[in-house]
């Protein structure tokens, strides 16, 4: 009987060693960007940042002008696609399938993106095109990372991905803990005040 418990904890502890490390390898930099991260969001309040601001304008030629000034069949469709090309290329900006917001006076396109903002406005009755792109450097670059703030798609997979790594290498972590407890026997109470601590700053510091 001894023999058998001791060769299924030796199967186990194999499996879990294995999916540990694994796990670990997988979301090691991830783990460090954003505990990096957790500091700086949790003291964004002294760290100084100065936004930079730069504009750009341009003009819409007469020909693609007519494609502006034509009703949409949505208020936020995305412009017209020669229109969008022409743009892109003039001010260095991508529009392709991007919605706007189209009013009678304008269309209003929002370009956010992380670390900073963007707009770009088009005059539907002269073609005047004004883009602003606002940043707020690298840690806000970073910090918008760690929240997946207007990072796209492939990013989102990512955090997904990375979140169930990390899910696997603290979970298997914790079933390790357990099978060498009775050798360490400090290791429940150092778990119970990883639960305890927050808990107790929570119902007593935050309301």
């Amino acid at each position: 009987m001894q023999t058998q418990f001791n060769s299924n904890r030796a199967f186990w502890l194999k499996h879990l060693y294995r999916w540990h490390w694994i796990s670990s390898a997988a979301c090691l930099v991830g783990m460090l960007l954003f505990a990096l991260t957790g500091i700086t969001l949790n003291n964004a309040g002294h760290i100084e940042s100065s936004p930079v601001v730069s504009k750009k304008s341009a003009t819409v030629p007469a020909p693609l002008l007519k494609q502006i000034q034509a009703e949409p069949a949505d208020d936020k469709a995305p412009l017209p696609k020669a229109t969008a090309d022409w743009i892109s290329n003039a001010l260095q900006v991508e529009l392709a399938g991007v919605p706007g917001e189209w009013s009678d006076a304008e269309v209003y396109v929002s370009l956010p993106r992380p670390g900073g903002d963007a707009w770009l406005v088009v005059d539907r009755n002269s073609g005047e095109v004004n883009y602003e792109l606002t940043d707020r450097g690298w840690i806000s670059y970073f910090n918008d990372l760690h929240k997946g703030r207007n990072t796209g798609t492939a990013w989102s997979w990512f955090l997904d991905i990375f979140s169930t790594a990390a899910l696997v290498f603290s979970i298997t972590g914790l079933f390790m803990l357990s099978m060498h407890a009775s050798n360490r026997p400090s290791t429940w109470p150092l778990v119970g005040l990883g639960v305890v601590i927050p808990l107790v700053l929570v119902i007593l510091f935050i309301h």
